[in-house]
């Protein structure tokens, strides 16, 4: 069973996956690459039986035919969280409460910071839409770096490229050299839903479907919260 998702998933779908293998459903050969490129090759036609894409990503493709629209199954959700670098840590963890108190003290935080690491995708998108709608592009917008399509933000923060980052908290946790300050405050959070759906070019439509219903079921909840998400 041939699978393409983006990076920020890549962890739990193969963990889901396992999990479907032990249930007797077809095994899950799963490539992880950025957003952008995964939508690219799925619409270029190469063959998959099951792409898992942010909710938004996924829908343009069912509307153009290239994912079977009926079987688009949301999944998790996908908080981002703030990290800054931090020497010697081995695997980062994950705070319980918010990395700031608030959406004022979020941005004195952004003001402050010297360079700002941001991911591609839709929760890239969403900061810095975030960041121009509080007017502070001018500010700090020559401080803001993009990570490349499929490098995480965690990465850029353990080299010493950036002092603040943002990412999935799913993509934060467990990484060395940084520390995860929270997730971003509640008047400001910026959540994805990420969905999966059974190709157009699927080989083995019903297997695809049943791993895709195993998937969204309850059974599949505990492998999701233990990677940092939440059921959809």
């Amino acid at each position: 069973m041939r699978a393409i998702s983006s990076m920020a998933t890549r962890h739990v779908l193969t963990a889901l996956g396992a999990e479907a293998g032990r249930a007797g459903l077809p095994g899950l050969e799963l490539e992880s690459v950025g957003g952008v490129d995964a939508a690219t090759r799925v619409a270029a036609g190469e063959p998959f039986d099951l792409v898992f894409l942010a909710s938004g990503a996924l829908s343009k493709l069912a509307q153009a035919g290239h994912v079977r629209a009926e079987t688009v199954t949301p999944l998790v959700v996908s908080q981002v969280a703030v990290a800054v670098p931090a020497p010697g840590v081995e695997a980062a963890e994950a705070p319980s409460r918010p990395a700031f108190a608030d959406a004022a003290a979020l941005r004195e935080a952004l003001r402050g910071a010297a360079r700002i690491g941001y991911s591609t995708g839709p929760s890239g998108t969403a900061l810095v839409g975030m960041i121009e709608e509080w007017g502070l592009s001018g500010e700090i917008g020559e401080r803001l770096t993009q990570a490349r399509p499929g490098i995480p933000v965690a990465r850029s923060l353990a080299d010493g490229e950036v002092d603040l980052g943002f990412q999935q908290l799913s993509e934060l946790v467990g990484a060395p050299g940084i520390r995860i300050l929270g997730v971003m405050p509640a008047d400001c959070a910026i959540d994805t839903v990420f969905s999966g759906a059974v190709a157009a070019t699927a080989a083995d439509v019903a297997g695809a479907e049943a791993v895709l219903r195993f998937f969204g079921s309850a059974d599949a909840a505990p492998v999701k919260a233990a990677h940092s998400f939440a059921a959809a």
